[in-house]
């Protein structure tokens, strides 16, 4: 967005498009790091592979957002997570090389940039709160509440059920017990990919959000 029409101009003279299937992996862990992505159209998966092969979902991306831009700052020169596409998917690759000279001729672009890479840098540190230091029932309540529309009480899921899972670390059949105990107890009902909220007060007293 805080790009100028000279600087929008050099970055799709030498971006690439990448067009992914679902489940095609577009870089492994450690793999060099020459470009970053904005995604136009699919789901793409960032995770790690634990020493016995599980994976650990860290964040999924969704059309119009981007990723992998902060390695123009670290210096390491590699992925620190794989990436792999969840559903067909349409990316456009930008050299990194390039935009981070481009930026030296730009501080105010740089600003802009960093600023949105620190407004993500601390909703990762209050997930990782969560994360240690709360169980998986109230994990899965805060993630639902946050991502219930304000003004509506019925939620369609744009990741498959695992995957979320993942994102939250709750193995599969913890989501499904969740889910229905919370089913039988009338707070929410599923179908397939809806989740209909029937009682809010009582998803908020399982967050422990009721003195927020």
């Amino acid at each position: 967005a805080p790009l100028s029409d000279e600087e929008i101009g050099r970055l799709r003279a030498r971006a690439q498009i990448r067009r992914l299937k679902a489940g095609q992996w577009l870089f492994a862990q450690d793999d060099p790091a020459e470009h970053f992505f904005f995604v136009h159209s699919g789901q793409i998966r960032l995770f790690r592979l634990s020493a016995e092969g599980e994976e650990k979902i860290i964040e999924l991306i969704g059309p119009g957002q981007t990723f992998a831009e902060a390695l123009m700052f670290m210096g390491t020169g590699r992925y620190p997570v794989c990436a792999a596409a969840l559903s067909s998917s349409e990316l456009l690759a930008i050299d990194a090389t390039d935009f981070a000279a481009m930026l030296r001729d730009s501080p105010d672009t740089c600003f802009a940039l960093l600023g949105g890479l620190s407004q993500r840098l601390h909703a990762l540190i209050a997930e990782i709160d969560n994360l240690a230091l709360h169980s998986a029932s109230v994990r899965f309540a805060r993630w639902l509440l946050a991502e219930l529309p304000a003004d509506a009480d019925e939620l369609t899921l744009a990741w498959p059920k695992a995957t979320l899972a993942s994102r939250l670390t709750i193995k599969p059949e913890t989501w499904s017990r969740i889910t229905r105990r919370l089913s039988d107890q009338g707070v929410m009902t599923v179908s397939g990919q809806q989740i209909r909220v029937h009682d809010r007060c009582a998803l908020r007293r399982l967050g422990e959000l009721d003195d927020l």
